[in-house]
């Protein structure tokens, strides 16, 4: 799909198979590509993750990295970062995606480390919940929500 935008997706960590093979359905559907980085929870030939992202898999644009900081070596320099997570209140539709950033996401357990954030406290998102008493929303769903909203304005989707 050479004509959507390019946008990265990093997934730090990831633990549960499942939700990994639906964001790369979702990353094969939507034009985006997937980065692994860092320790799996899973082995990526496991039948789970390869059921989850069903025959899609081989259209999906992935690679993976030792760490963040070998991705971000070779990153565009002016890409834009996206950390999401629950430690902030700006919410993910207050950022301004463009072609060629990356939104990165967490473990599932404890979602990306406190220094990352720390050190990016200005391109920290996060999805707003009504509840209160819900700590997260599911890793896939959470992909979804945004990299839909990226596409949005980058694609002008009204």
């Amino acid at each position: 799909m050479p004509d959507l935008p390019r946008l990265h997706l990093v997934l730090v960590e990831p633990e549960i198979p499942g939700n990994s093979g639906n964001v790369g359905r979702l990353c094969a559907a939507s034009g985006v590509r997937l980065h692994f980085v860092g320790k799996l929870g899973f082995d990526l030939s496991d039948k789970a993750l390869k059921r989850a992202g069903l025959d899609y898999w081989p259209l999906l644009d992935w690679t993976t990295w030792a760490d963040l900081d070998a991705l971000r070596a070779q990153a565009d320099p002016g890409a834009g970062w996206h950390f999401f997570t629950t430690k902030t209140k700006r919410f993910h539709t207050a950022a301004r995606y463009r072609a060629g950033d990356y939104l990165v996401f967490g473990k599932e357990t404890k979602g990306l480390p406190e220094a990352l954030l720390a050190a990016h406290a200005d391109a920290c998102v996060t999805i707003p919940m009504r509840n209160p008493g819900v700590r997260s929303l599911n890793l896939a769903t959470s992909v979804g929500i945004g990299v839909y909203e990226a596409l949005r304005q980058i694609e002008g989707w009204q």
